[in-house]
């Protein structure tokens, strides 16, 4: 079941988010799970060419209210994120997947701003899948997490920091499991952030990442811990960040009610930008299967004076 409303309540400088969801007469999933099913424009696994096609896309929007002795601050409606495409499953194996980036703050007309996932995927295995072409480059906590996962209502600010916030890059993707217990994701990506596909135009840079999944059997139910590598050949035309190194070790923990979620990562800078290091702590409570409280820290450190975006 996924939730896009968010209630955000804050006390004494510390950010609560509450995120309901709606049920359908008490049963599993939302009333939502049924309205996405008119998605799905077709779906034949019989079929050798084309087994499904579907709509694809996300709509969030924010609204905030301040009032306070030194001002006021009224945003009623902001569209956060509109995207729209579709996702085609085609001769078994593949995938075409093509959705583009829309803005409807200020204007209707010309809304279009980028293609996001425009990609094919080949997945020859239950255990292997490939992608090629534009795709999403993730690592760090929030990073390596879709917009449509997040328990917060932004990414947190190591992750703003040390990640590629363009996001999405035109390159190759491999990622599989080994067994269980182990997952992979290596790839390797153009640093131009070209709005449609981009070539190795400006340099390039690799993302490598290795998880382990607790088992079932163990104590906490729900746990993985994951390191991500990315090297990025220095380019200070790229759209990412000067950082020539990144490391990040999150870990994943979640028995009964319980959750924490963690990240240490730093980064080696080059040109302009300090070596930077942050430590993201996210424990939370699932109040019932409608409520979550959530409660973030976060601690960065640059090496040198204003070496931190904020």
């Amino acid at each position: 079941m996924k939730c896009l409303l968010y209630v955000a309540v804050v006390v004494a400088g510390a950010l609560f988010v509450i995120t309901p969801c709606v049920a359908a007469d008490g049963k599993d999933g939302s009333i939502f799970d049924n309205a996405w099913n008119y998605a799905t424009l077709y779906s034949n696994k019989d079929n050798f060419i084309i087994q499904k096609f579907a709509l694809s896309g996300r709509l969030q929007i924010d609204s905030a209210w301040f009032d306070a002795d030194r001002g006021e601050f009224n945003d009623a409606i902001s569209w956060r994120r509109f995207r729209f495409g579709f996702k085609s499953d085609l001769f078994k194996d593949w995938v075409l997947h093509i959705e583009a980036d829309f803005d409807f703050n200020d204007k209707l007309k010309d809304s279009y701003q980028r293609l996001t996932d425009s990609y094919i995927g080949w997945s020859p295995k239950d255990n292997l899948n490939l992608k090629v072409l534009k795709q999403s480059a993730g690592f760090t906590l929030d990073g390596a997490t879709s917009s449509k996962k997040l328990i917060t209502m932004q990414r947190n600010n190591l992750t703003n920091n040390l990640w590629f916030t363009s996001e999405y890059f035109t390159g190759v993707l491999a990622k599989g499991t080994a067994n269980q217990n182990w997952s992979y994701r290596v790839g390797i990506f153009s640093s131009d952030g070209n709005d449609e596909l981009s070539r190795f135009q400006a340099s390039y840079f690799t993302v490598f990442s290795i998880s382990y999944h607790f088992p079932e059997t163990l104590n906490p139910a729900d746990g993985l811990i994951r390191l991500d590598y990315v090297y990025n050949n220095e380019d200070i035309s790229a759209d990412t960040r000067n950082f020539s190194q990144v490391l990040s070790l999150v870990t994943k923990w979640h028995t009964g009610p319980w959750g924490l979620w963690t990240d240490l990562s730093a980064g080696e800078g080059y040109a302009e930008q300090s070596d930077v290091w942050g430590l993201i702590l996210m424990p939370f409570y699932d109040v019932n299967r409608h409520v979550q409280v959530v409660l973030r820290y976060t601690y960065l450190s640059s090496k040198d004076d204003n070496g931190l975006l904020l």
